[in-house]
């Protein structure tokens, strides 16, 4: 009764189409759907195969053939219509989201059972509630405009009614505040890695760019993106700075230190942004490297949490060290003022002279 077709893409990755094709009475009825994993398609499949078992289950095939838009058309009218500019996050989880069995359901039986049941499949597939909670709240940006912007029947009271049962069951839940900050001898060990393999030809200049997030408490994505003509005496553009309501338009002028500013005057003139690689490549390096060297859980964005807590450390106010950090929001940095004003403990480093040497800067 059912199919499922492989079937492999212009870049390589392989997905998933099922079919199902019944004939009763003259009449035909038809579904298919396409999904990026096999288990998805073949969950679609005995899903389906169990509807037509059960009374007028043919019938409802037979009308969702001749119409009734699904889930994923409602994903893919959202990301083609919408007028403002879909970060790369939700991009990415609204494209994953297609991948799963809900996508695969007619709007109007994306019911709070079913969402709840995503839910729990995201939990079991190794997920944390707060990415858990991530996938429903992106998902409910199309919920609150596909009916009266698309005709397309997702109820808003659904998706709240999940959230409100997955926040009880645990399924759902914020982020911790992560508090983890590299030690000394971790910096060393990871810059004397990058050092040397820089050296050999090897990879970016990871050890500039480390120390330059620290000192600068620069983003990953900013780090590469910013520009030579972003560059001022004591000061730098950050373009998009990242922001919970907003994915562009927040151009920032932000101070930058002078350890930072001696970093990028050792970087050469050679394209148009300062430091020109990918997030990818940063990210893979630094994650690369740490297990390399044995560094457990630390993340590339915790450099930019120590540079933030130095400036506490050093006995700066909350709106100086905002206008370093970028932070528009001052009760964000609440976090750090436990710390106490102990003096800079970065002063001295001797990695840094030795990226930046002192007579490399214009006096």
């Amino acid at each position: 009764m059912g199919t499922i077709t492989e079937r492999r893409l212009k870049d390589g990755s392989v997905v998933y189409t099922a079919q199902v094709r019944v004939m009763r009475d003259g009449k035909k009825a038809s579904a298919s759907s396409t999904f990026e994993r096999r288990a998805a398609a073949e969950a679609w499949l005995r899903r389906k195969e169990a509807e037509l078992k059960k009374p007028g289950g043919f019938e409802k095939l037979e009308g969702a053939r001749t119409g009734g838009a699904t889930l994923a058309d409602a994903i893919d009218k959202y990301t083609k219509t919408s007028t403002k500019q879909i970060g790369k996050t939700k991009a990415q989880v609204l494209k994953a989201i297609r991948s799963f069995e809900i996508a695969a359901l007619p709007c109007s039986a994306v019911t709070s059972q079913r969402l709840v049941e995503f839910a729990q499949e995201l939990a079991e597939g190794g997920r944390q509630p707060q990415t858990v909670g991530s996938y429903l709240s992106h998902l409910s940006a199309i919920f609150a405009i596909a009916e009266p912007a698309w005709k397309m029947p997702l109820d808003p009271a659904e998706m709240r009614a999940a959230t409100t049962v997955c926040k009880n069951l645990g399924l759902i839940g914020k982020s911790k505040k992560r508090d983890r900050r590299p030690t000394f001898a971790e910096m060393n060990k990871l810059m004397a890695h990058f050092e040397d393999r820089w050296r050999k030809g090897r990879a970016l200049p990871m050890h500039k760019i480390c120390a330059f997030a620290i000192f600068s408490t620069r983003r990953q994505e900013e780090i590469v993106s910013i520009t030579w003509a972003d560059l001022e005496a004591g000061r730098i553009l950050v373009r998009d700075m990242k922001h919970p309501g907003e994915k562009e338009g927040n151009d920032i002028w932000v101070d930058l230190p002078p350890e930072a500013e001696r970093i990028v005057k050792t970087m050469p003139v050679e394209n148009s942004r300062i430091f020109p690689y990918t997030t990818d490549a940063v990210s893979t390096a630094f994650t690369r490297a740490c297990k390399l060297l044995g560094i457990e859980d630390l993340h590339f964005h915790d450099l930019r949490h120590e540079g933030v807590s130095r400036l506490f450390e050093m006995g700066k106010t909350i709106p100086q060290a905002a206008s370093v950090s970028g932070h528009r929001s001052w009760p964000s940095l609440q976090r750090y003022s436990h710390l106490r004003a102990t003096g800079d403990k970065w002063a001295g480093w001797a990695w840094l002279d030795k990226i930046a040497p002192p007579e490399d800067v214009e006096e």
